[in-house]
């Protein structure tokens, strides 16, 4: 399967998004380890590699019918949940080891000191 973004004018993908509730079951009342098709969903499209930019960003909007924005915050949300390291254990933990990795570079001061402006 290729991912390559659509190109502008061209006809939408015959499948339409898949439609998913707007509001998924909390997973307090889930059993323990049942995922949602929203939430395998999510982590199908994760487990892929894109060749391309914006490739992902395409599958995103075409594949779930939501932004990227959108996207990542439902992934980050999903990565605490239990029931998705338990239904893909390798695939969740290097998510959360890539996540751990970018919030301790976007907290860590700046190594070079900025020079004051007179």
């Amino acid at each position: 399967m290729e991912n390559y973004a659509q190109p502008r004018g061209a006809l939408p993908p015959a499948d339409p998004p898949k439609s998913f509730p707007p509001n998924p079951v909390p997973a307090r009342d889930r059993e323990a380890n049942e995922l949602g098709e929203r939430e395998r969903s999510l982590l199908a499209l994760e487990r892929q590699w894109w060749r391309h930019a914006g490739a992902k960003e395409e599958a995103i909007r075409r594949e779930l019918g939501v932004g990227p924005t959108a996207y990542y915050q439902l992934l980050s949300r999903l990565l605490d949940d239990p029931a998705a390291l338990a239904y893909d254990p390798m695939l969740v933990k290097r998510l959360q080891r890539q996540r751990a990795s970018r919030r301790r570079r976007r907290s860590r001061p700046d190594s070079v000191p900025m020079k004051p402006t007179s």
